[in-house]
Parts: C-alpha cells; structure tokens; sequence
C-alpha cells in the first residue's frame, strides 16, 4: 500500500512539473488519502502487536 502512494506521489509530482495542475492536485489527494488509510492500519496493528505481546 505504501509502494501505491510513492508511486502517486511520482505521477502527481510529473504532472505538475508538465503544468497538468488538476492531474497533480487529483492523484496528490488519493496519494494523501491512501497514505492516511496506510497509517491508521500500521497504529492498529502496532497497538495489537503491542497487547499481545511480540
């Protein structure tokens, strides 16, 4: 999941260096919400880790 917001990020940055703006600001926002979802899932799984004991 990770690799996919590296990979939107690349896309959002190249489209804005080629001045396609509503491209980069389209796949940054799914890049930033993919990273958000990314973030959540690691604190959750971090937190169960935690509680069982590994």
């Amino acid at each position: 999941m990770l690799s996919f917001v590296i990979t939107a990020l690349v896309i959002a940055f190249l489209a804005a260096i080629l001045g396609f703006t509503g491209i980069a600001k389209g796949v940054a926002a799914i890049a930033k919400f993919v990273f958000y979802i990314f973030l959540v899932i690691f604190v959750i799984t971090l937190i169960i880790g935690l509680v069982s004991g590994f």
